[in-house]
């Protein structure tokens, strides 16, 4: 079994930047695909972001695209996402979630295997 645990989440005004973070245990982490989501209360859990096990293929959904960045360091077994512009649509609790197997990047929730506790992004106006 895989451990994630993300951070780096807080308060941040509107137009601010944070950079979150998902920590993996195991050895193999050069093969697995992450992954980023978010859940607003209220709201379904919405595809942010994510990224294959080499780290030279992304994807984003098209309100990302532009301002939120994907990357990872296998070498620390992390993945990181970077958000600018931030407005209090981005308001959510985020989950960092990983899939085993070598796979081009993932866009459905159900196509991971393993997810992070989640940190919480708060974004005031």
């Amino acid at each position: 079994q895989v451990q994630l645990v993300e951070s780096g989440g807080g308060l941040v005004q509107a137009g601010g930047s944070l950079r979150l973070s998902c920590a993996a245990s195991g050895r193999h982490f050069s093969s697995y695909v992450m992954g980023w989501f978010r859940q607003a209360p209220g709201k379904g859990r919405e595809f942010v972001a994510a990224i294959n096990g080499k780290g030279d293929s992304t994807d984003y959904a098209d309100s990302m695209k532009g301002r939120f960045t994907i990357s990872r360091d296998n070498a620390k077994n992390t993945e990181y996402l970077r958000m600018n512009s931030l407005n209090t649509e981005d308001t959510a609790l985020y989950n960092c979630a990983a899939h085993r197997t070598p796979s081009r990047p993932i866009m459905v929730a159900t196509g991971y295997d393993y997810w992070g506790q989640g940190t919480q992004v708060t974004v005031s106006s």
